[in-house]
């Protein structure tokens, strides 16, 4: 950490020139030179900080046009479907990919920081994690796991999965899952429990799946646990579905979502538009 090592130094060097100059007692010397390290601190990783966000700011907003890009896309193709759904898929695919390659290639700009801000390189791996499990680059991301954090419920969720993919036994997966999921906040952990209870469900143990959903809608306010939860409780694990998580869930690629097409009424006045 550059960072605190030069803050450190300053704090020194300031306290050895106001003991060996006479000008305070030694006391007065480690007090001043210990504030003055952390104020060197503080505004250095100020001064970071504000040049990192700029950075991730232009990277985010990338990202978020291309999202707003491909809603607007999808809900034309349901109010007037144009070629099958499949076809829109791999179109969209293949817009996302473009964009998120893009995103890949910005994370070189976030290099420099890796030494100054703490933990910067293992967010740099998470970060590029997420887009190659986009990209379905899987024997990327495995490269990439072991050296990231896991502080949000997608990258942790992204880690469950991979576990799932790679036939991991569940018990395992479960393990993982309870390390995880204790990092969360009230209602932050809806996309981890959902997908712990999806595994539990594919591997045919509706009842480790519901007295999963059980803690989960302890820890969390959301529609979807609640209604697997009831779907569970009567019987019904056929019915289990976390459609209602949106792109949080799809964005795991372990389903494929449904594009909706609407019917187009004609004019009362036989023109068709």
């Amino acid at each position: 950490m550059y960072t605190i090592l030069l803050s450190i130094l300053f704090g020194a060097l300031v306290g050895a020139s106001l003991r060996f100059t006479d000008v305070s007692s030694t006391v007065w010397a480690v007090v001043v030179g210990l504030l003055a390290a952390i104020a060197a601190f503080a505004l250095a990783s100020r001064l970071l900080g504000r040049r990192l966000a700029r950075r991730m700011a232009d990277l985010q907003s990338g990202m978020e046009a291309t999202q707003k890009r491909l809603q607007a896309k999808i809900k034309s193709f349901e109010f007037r479907p144009v070629g099958s759904p499949q076809q829109m898929m791999r179109e969209l695919e293949a817009e996302q990919g473009k964009a998120l390659r893009a995103a890949l290639e910005k994370t070189d700009t976030l290099e420099p920081f890796v030494g100054w801000i703490p933990l910067m390189g293992r967010q740099i791996a998470t970060m590029r994690m997420q887009f190659h499990y986009q990209l379905k680059e899987f024997d990327k991301v495995d490269a990439l796991l072991p050296k990231c954090v896991f502080l949000d419920p997608i990258s942790a969720s992204m880690r469950l999965a991979q576990m799932h993919r790679r036939k991991e036994p569940v018990a395992e997966i479960r393990k993982v899952f309870d390390a995880l999921v204790r990092r969360f906040k009230y209602n932050q952990s809806v996309l981890p429990y959902s997908l712990m209870a999806w595994i539990y469900i594919q591997a045919d143990d509706a009842d480790a799946a519901h007295k999963l959903l059980l803690q989960a809608c302890r820890d969390n306010e959301h529609d979807t646990l609640k209604r697997n939860r009831d779907k569970l409780a009567n019987n019904r694990p056929r019915e289990f579905s976390n459609a209602g998580l949106g792109d949080q869930w799809y964005a795991l690629w372990l389903e494929q979502p449904k594009i909706k097409q609407r019917r187009v009424m004609p004019r009362m006045d036989g023109r068709p538009f």
